[in-house]
């Protein structure tokens, strides 16, 4: 079984995800899904957090699930193991923060899957993202079908998960699959870093009903909750008197 570790990091008010694995690539195994778990909990509930960074150390974002536990599942093993990604992934889409993919190398499969979850994804021109588990006789089981399926259309997204070939990073870009690409590794570290940046304006209350209304298709009433939070005032406010506002963090 894979022994890939997560580890979290936060700096000021952005907070590092990185999958790592001593001696090997990052595999979804697990164990590993029920430290991500874990650390997802620790992120959503700390309020400093406005953007959240996904990442995998080495050479690799995330090779995919690990097969070798996976041929062991019956049924009941495979729900189970689907609803803990699930569960994860759903999490991660919920985060009140701006979360990031930072694709440094191969996103196959559930990494894919992983990286369909965040808001954006920045990657390597040299990464190859796809579903391959048509391959193996298995379809996506981390909801990366209806993620696809919804951020490029049916047809794109059957053609990924039919044929289960990886793409490259340019042509993930040229129909939306991928936000931006950049050259290197060392690249993609400061172009998340300005990326992050660049998402300050907004208030974080509002970007978080803001995401709200994206995953529930309910406007209305995340418009209505902007009306409850400190930040909507100052917001506002600072409008009004013609100042930057000051968030409440």
């Amino acid at each position: 079984m894979s022994n890939t570790d997560i580890r979290l990091t936060i700096d000021g008010s952005t907070a590092f995800v990185d999958m790592a694995t001593e001696g090997g690539i990052n595999v979804g195994s697990s164990p590993m899904m029920r430290k991500f778990s874990e650390v997802v909990s620790q992120v959503a509930e700390n309020k400093a957090v406005r953007t959240t960074v996904i990442r995998g150390q080495d050479k690799v974002f995330l090779a995919g699930a690990d097969i070798k536990e996976m041929s062991g599942f019956d049924r009941e093993k495979a729900l189970e193991y689907g609803r803990m990604g699930q569960g994860v992934l759903n999490a991660i889409e919920a985060l009140p923060s701006i979360t990031v993919a930072a694709i440094n190398g191969a996103a196959l499969g559930g990494g894919l899957e992983l990286s369909l979850a965040c808001d954006f994804r920045i990657a390597v021109k040299t990464a190859k993202i796809g579903l391959p588990e048509t391959s193996l006789g298995l379809i996506p089981g981390w909801g990366g079908i209806i993620r696809a399926t919804r951020l490029i259309g049916p047809s794109r997204a059957k053609k990924l998960y039919f044929s289960a070939l990886p793409v490259s990073a340019e042509d993930g870009l040229s129909f939306g699959l991928v936000d931006e690409i950049v050259n290197s590794p060392e690249d993609l570290v400061a172009r998340v870093a300005a990326f992050c940046k660049s998402l300050r304006r907004g208030g974080p209350a509002a970007v978080a009903l803001a995401k709200r209304a994206s995953r529930d298709g309910d406007d209305l009433n995340a418009f209505a909750d902007c009306f409850t939070t400190d930040d909507a005032r100052e917001g506002m406010t600072a409008f009004l008197e013609k100042r930057p506002a000051k968030w409440m963090e």
